[in-house]
């Protein structure tokens, strides 16, 4: 994620609502893929000091205070274009909801402000009802159990289904997230990378199902026609596959080939992402300068892609190690705890050629 900047010339970042040198109001404007600076114009419209247009405030940032994002004036509706995704809201009755609630969304707009930067497509659920992009934020359901005890009666599972991606509000608390990192055995678990895999699951309906990449995905990740739940219950008793670093990205990749790419997948978005705040920020490891890979996004030809990519994958080498290096420094764990095969690095590149491919078509 890079940084903004002010028409005062002050830095903003992504969640920014105001301008902490003059005052302004601060909002994203998606259609520029940019955060500006805001003056009022007219009872709930504002002037961009951007592109001088005008806009809306999402209703989830007028009233409910979770979101930074702006309407263009001419569009209908009360929900920006990532709210509008938003298929169900925690139960603001709970008093820490609203908290969990914002922490979600943020964590889905930086998903959405990459996949727009790649120019990947984001159909919704009002464009295709069936298959359209939407998200469900929920939290387990409990009863009453004499009284005096709440029992668990519903558990929500993190997931995808057609389109449908379900978070566990649970993962928006910290201490909760962490607690299942170590019940799971898990090196890195952040509620950005849940967005980012599940979204792997939502593009790999829509670009690899059914097209011409399917038969080198099989030879890559597998066949995904295996039996998921028995895979899903193999790896939970069993563990994942032996030695599952010199093939797979992370542990749970191992389990089946579907969140294989999805664990490749968003492997690759972390990638992208964090290339791209170094870069912002005029990053350079022993003179080499790292790339924005957004700014540069995948080319068109195979040659090019090909050596976009390879520059890409050293940039990241470099940079992960710097990384690693600093947080030892501090006392911390790792920044970036893995280790990247070449069978692993052969995945990566092939997300790389269908990203390459969607946003040229």
């Amino acid at each position: 994620m890079r940084t903004f900047t002010c028409q005062c010339g002050n830095t903003l970042h992504f969640a920014n609502t105001r301008c902490v040198s003059c005052g302004l109001m601060l909002g994203f404007m998606p259609d520029e893929k940019t955060l500006s600076a805001f003056t009022k114009h007219d009872k709930g419209v504002w002037r961009s000091a951007t592109n001088g247009r005008l806009y809306r405030q999402c209703k989830n940032y007028s009233v409910q205070d979770v979101c930074n994002w702006m309407i263009p004036f001419e569009e209908h509706g009360e929900l920006c274009a990532s709210c509008q995704l938003t298929q169900t809201i925690p139960n603001l009755d709970q008093p820490d909801n609203r908290r969990l609630w914002f922490r979600m969304e943020n964590a889905k707009r930086r998903l959405l402000y990459t996949l727009y930067k790649l120019e990947l497509p984001v159909v919704s659920r009002q464009q295709d009802p069936q298959q359209g992009l939407g998200f469900e934020f929920l939290e387990d359901q409990t009863e009453d159990e004499y009284g005096n005890e709440l029992t668990v009666k519903n558990f929500v599972t993190t997931g995808h289904n057609a389109g449908i991606i379900t978070l566990d509000l649970k993962e928006a608390e910290p201490s909760s997230r962490v607690k299942m990192r170590e019940e799971m055995n898990e090196q890195y678990r952040t509620l950005v990378g849940h967005f980012r895999h599940e979204s792997g699951h939502y593009y790999w309906d829509r670009l690899v199902r059914n097209s011409h990449w399917l038969t080198e995905y099989r030879e890559l990740f597998g066949d995904e026609r295996l039996d998921y739940t028995y895979a899903l219950q193999h790896y939970y008793e069993q563990g994942p596959a032996p030695e599952w670093h010199k093939v797979w990205v992370s542990a749970y990749a191992s389990m089946h080939p579907w969140e294989d790419w999805a664990e490749t997948w968003a492997h690759y978005l972390h990638m992208v992402d964090t290339l791209e705040t170094a870069s912002n920020f005029d990053f350079s490891v022993s003179s080499h300068q790292v790339i924005d890979p957004l700014q540069q996004l995948p080319q068109s030809t195979e040659a090019k892609s090909e050596a976009h990519f390879n520059q890409l994958y050293n940039d990241w080498c470099r940079l992960t190690a710097v990384l690693n290096a600093l947080n030892r420094s501090m006392g911390l764990d790792d920044a970036y705890p893995f280790v990247i095969s070449n069978i692993a690095t052969d995945k990566l590149r092939f997300v790389h050629r269908v990203i390459s491919e969607a946003c040229n078509t």
